[in-house]
């Protein structure tokens, strides 16, 4: 029956193979970002500031170029309400920057690394905590090999179960033959650290020291405070930094505030898609509503000569509703075909566990409700009363 109406059931086929691969994408997100959600922070960013500035100090010579950072840092780490202090590159934790490369670690070959550079007190500040090795020191400075600290994520990439310290890294994906001088050396694995918010995968990151030649160009630096700190401080502080770079336009932000808008970024788009999947939904159910609703009038005749030969009317009301869940089913055999090549490809580098969760969710999802939509029909066609079916037809 279900094959002779197959032009009617064609559209109903193509909505709910649409509504399937729209519920797909959204389960797909939503599954990513809780599955980020549930990840730790990986450092503290509660009473943490930022400062931005512009960097007008006219100094040429590197050596005292240094010299005035550090000199403005022990100035501004004197404040009583201040815990520690470190610069840092303008892509510090909720921040809207991104610094990105990559580079080929024997065979492997990995992309869109975070790379970040840091203070000596970077660690302090932000309370990160270490897996492996150290952070950076003032002894880094004689280093043969630059000196970097790379996260979990990374670590686990490309070493594996094996210590990731001493290890030598870094050949250009265009130059694999860089030579072990030119290369960089781990020191030390920290935690993943989530930089862009709540619902942000990690990544792999890649965190440099901030060396003399970098305090021409950088331009943030992070205050760890104390709690009781407020705006009369934070008038102070700007003073302060305003007092000693009398030319640069300073701008103090708050990590926790930093926070919540990097959260709003992340979750817009979720709603979007929800408001879009849920009038689509709405427009299948009520699709599905309705062919159901003709096919009982239509077939008023077929199912009073069944109750009159016996049938009950409980089995009347599964008919219809294991009709409309084959209906579905075609739908979702094309519709899990394509989902599956997602992880099969590796596309937009997510987890395949994550595909798999979304698409369970999916096909769950259009089961009930198609369920629901043909649970009402289906009663009220086991409410025909045989006589009047068969005195109609």
């Amino acid at each position: 029956m279900i094959w002779n109406k197959k032009k009617q059931n064609a559209l109903l086929i193509s909505e709910m193979l649409i509504s399937f691969m729209v519920l797909f994408a959204v389960f797909t997100l939503l599954v990513f970002d809780y599955q980020n959600y549930q990840k730790p922070m990986g450092f503290e960013y509660e009473n943490v500031w930022v400062v931005n500035y512009s960097n007008p100090v006219n100094i040429r010579n590197a050596d005292s170029l240094k010299l005035f950072y550090e000199t403005l840092k022990q100035t501004v780490k004197a404040l009583p309400q201040v815990k520690e202090i470190s610069y840092s590159s303008n892509n510090f934790p909720f921040s809207n920057s991104t610094s990105q490369s990559g580079f080929t670690y024997g065979k492997i070959h990995i992309d869109h690394i975070n790379w970040y550079h840091a203070g000596d007190s970077y660690m302090d500040v932000l309370n990160v905590n270490l897996n492996e090795g150290r952070w950076f020191s003032k002894e880094d400075i004689v280093s043969k090999n630059r000196p970097v600290v790379i996260n979990a994520a990374l670590k686990e990439m490309i070493f594996g179960n094996e210590s990731a310290i001493g290890k030598l890294i870094g050949s250009d994906w265009r130059d694999p033959s860089v030579k072990d001088k030119d290369k960089m050396r781990v020191i030390g694995v920290v935690r993943d650290m989530k930089m862009k918010g709540d619902y942000a995968n990690p990544g792999v990151a890649v965190y440099n020291r901030v060396d003399t030649g970098e305090y021409r160009w950088l331009n943030s630096m992070l205050v760890s405070v104390t709690p009781g700190a407020g705006a009369a401080f934070e008038e102070k502080l700007y003073k302060t930094l305003a007092n000693a770079m009398s030319n640069s336009n300073i701008e103090i932000e708050h990590l926790a505030d930093k926070r919540v808008k990097a959260n709003y970024f992340s979750v817009v788009p979720i709603i979007v898609m929800l408001i879009v999947a849920g009038f689509l939904v709405c427009n299948v159910a009520l699709g599905l509503f309705g062919v159901l609703w003709y096919n009982i009038n239509k077939r008023r005749g077929e199912i009073g000569l069944r109750r009159a030969v016996g049938a009950s009317g409980k089995s009347v009301t599964w008919q219809l509703i294991g009709e409309a869940m084959v209906v579905a089913t075609f739908s979702l055999i094309v519709g899990s075909f394509f989902a599956i090549q997602f992880p099969l490809l590796n596309v937009f580098d997510l987890s395949s566990n994550t595909y798999f969760i979304a698409l369970a969710l999916s096909i769950v999802f259009i089961y009930l409700l198609v369920l629901v939509c043909a649970l009402y029909p289906g009663r009220q066609a086991a409410g025909i009363y045989p006589a009047v079916a068969l005195h109609e037809d």
